[in-house]
């Protein structure tokens, strides 16, 4: 088969709140691989497999893999229908590590330019769906490091304290709210000591679901005062943080806002 000249390209890039190795797994396994397309697609993560995607409105693309490198880089063909012909586009997505995730780089080469142009808000839209996905699994422990946070607050014990935030947070945790501006988990736990001089007996729990997206969540809680014998008392106030994710899933960066 002789290629058709794809002189028109699609470029798009984004950063998904991820590790690389994360991120490439949506391309070598079906299951990630349907998570993002839609039921019934698939792939073959090697040169020469073939490439499914069957989209939510029951359209279907059909290609195979050109090149793999795991966990950089991926080209593959694309064409709507059954059969690519020789009309096929082709793909190139690379990805690469930087300090928020990974950046990704998508590359679509077409034969036209008005097929190119169809496609341009198609691509803004599933790599859309691919961040949220990915993301949503990157943050798969979400809950549990926000607990773990919260609990660290009401830590009455300095090394029980410690323990609380080094399991959920990142060495360089960057802390904000109207009576705290700290840096890293030093920073962060001298704060807590003060808060425990200041405000004794007062411990704070997350009420409801978070709330996440693209590797951020907001999450609700309540502060409340021991009422003895380690019995939660009465709430004292009440708010909302921001939380934001590194690619590992640890928390990162936390901004807190009283309700007023």
């Amino acid at each position: 088969m002789t290629e058709r000249p794809r002189a028109h390209s699609l470029n798009r890039e984004i950063t998904i709140r991820a590790l690389p190795e994360t991120v490439f797994r949506y391309f070598t396994d079906s299951e990630r691989f349907a998570r993002w397309w839609g039921a019934g697609s698939a792939i073959e993560p090697r040169p020469g497999g073939s490439v499914r995607i069957r989209y939510p409105n029951a359209v279907v693309v059909t290609g195979e893999v050109v090149e793999i490198e795991p966990p950089s880089r991926i080209v593959f063909t694309y064409a709507y229908g059954e059969s690519a012909g020789t009309d096929a586009s082709v793909v190139t997505v690379t990805l690469s590590a930087v300090p928020d995730g990974t950046r990704l780089t998508l590359r679509h080469d077409f034969s036209s330019a008005k097929i190119r142009d169809a496609h341009v808000q198609g691509w803004r839209y599933q790599l859309a769906v691919y961040s949220r996905v990915v993301s949503e699994e990157a943050q798969s422990g979400a809950e549990e490091r926000v607990d773990a946070f919260f609990r660290a607050w009401g830590a009455v014990d300095p090394a029980a304290r410690r323990a609380l935030l080094e399991s959920c947070a990142v060495d360089g945790i960057v802390f904000r709210d109207a009576f705290s501006a700290t840096d890293g988990i030093e920073e962060l736990l001298a704060n807590l000591e003060a808060v425990r001089m200041h405000m004794p007996g007062v411990s704070l729990v997350r009420s409801g679901e978070i709330l996440a997206a693209h590797g951020t969540a907001l999450v609700a809680w309540i502060a409340r005062r021991d009422a003895g014998e380690g019995i939660a008392g009465e709430a004292i106030g009440r708010g909302t943080n921001v939380v934001d994710f590194a690619p590992d899933g640890r928390i990162a960066r936390v901004v807190g806002f009283w309700d007023r």
